[in-house]
């Protein structure tokens, strides 16, 4: 569904990504830890356009999208939702969720019934439902939060990307955006998870990768990496438990 190869991308001269190669199959949720710094948020930024990597390819549905201008890609099928959330502060949430269909009403994606799409993302985030006529800055940061991941749904994207969705929120929020998460894998929507609360992650996801200063130090099974002894005491041993 999401191939990467030999990734590598650079903020000015300075290289992040030395060559990383990962895939997301369809239905599956995969996560990508590691320590700050270590590149999980330009992996992101490359695969999603907002960086253009320097080498590598990014292939969506056996579609090339290596380089493509972000709003080329969310029409070829991939959502993002962002780290630092970046919703539309003037706008309802209500427009912030529809603002997420576009491309659907642009015909550069299948439309679908958005309207039916909208009442279950709303039931799907019942904070949401319960504020969808305010305007989303006045949102808690945890609301925010769940606002970016509720607009990425809405594109009825093949693949979403999740940039830290639990980053600066309280335990409980933590708590609702992972059951959040758990239930959109029900629903079999394909993820790639970046998150700080690395055993958190790897209890909701199928497999794992582990970063470590723009490379790809381990990966395989999600349930075997909670049990590698380095992963624990590098990235489990602080972690929230869930």
């Amino acid at each position: 569904m999401l191939k990467i190869e030999n990734l590598h991308a650079a903020y000015g001269k300075v290289e992040v990504l030395h060559g990383i190669s990962l895939e997301v199959p369809k239905g599956k949720v995969v996560t990508l830890i590691g320590s700050n710094g270590a590149g999980k948020t330009t992996t992101m930024r490359a695969i999603s356009g907002m960086i253009k990597p320097k080498a590598g390819s990014v292939h969506l549905s056996g579609q090339d999208i290596t380089g493509l201008e972000s709003h080329k890609i969310a029409r070829a099928g991939l959502a993002h939702s962002p780290e630092g959330r970046r919703v539309f502060a003037t706008m309802s949430v209500t427009d912030n969720l529809i603002l997420g269909a576009f491309p659907r009403f642009t015909r550069s994606r299948p439309r679908g019934d958005v309207n039916r799409d909208l009442e279950k993302a709303l039931e799907l985030f019942p904070r949401l439902k319960e504020r969808q006529h305010q305007l989303a800055g006045t949102l808690s940061g945890g609301e925010q939060q769940m606002l970016a991941m509720a607009r990425a749904v809405m594109l009825n994207p093949d693949v979403i990307l999740l940039d830290e969705p639990s980053m600066g929120l309280a335990p409980i929020l933590v708590e609702e955006v992972f059951r959040i998460i758990s239930r959109l894998k029900e629903q079999g929507v394909t993820m790639l998870l970046v998150e700080q609360f690395a055993a958190a992650a790897l209890n909701v996801a199928d497999y794992g990768y582990v970063m470590e200063n723009g490379r790809i130090s381990v990966h395989g099974p999600a349930d075997k990496l909670k049990h590698d002894p380095a992963v624990q005491a590098a990235y489990l041993g602080g972690g929230q438990q869930h």
